[in-house]
């Protein structure tokens, strides 16, 4: 996983679409979503760990760019 898209894929994989229309919010709940599916052990750590490194470094750019 080297995107955004690439963690959407990959929660649809597992049934899950995150669209609300807000980018911070739907990064928000994707981390939820991944914290779950590690949490259910239904996903392999070293996918959890990189899919929520990903996640923060968007989630802290988006809020990076709220504040400006």
């Amino acid at each position: 996983m080297k995107t955004i898209y690439d963690i959407q894929q990959f929660l649809k994989s597992y049934g899950t679409i995150i669209y609300v229309g807000h980018r911070l919010s739907d990064l928000q709940l994707m981390e939820d979503e991944l914290k779950e599916l590690n949490k259910s052990q239904l996903i392999e750590t070293r996918d959890f760990q990189t899919a929520l490194l990903l996640l923060r470094q968007e989630i802290a750019i988006e809020k990076e760019k709220q504040e400006k």
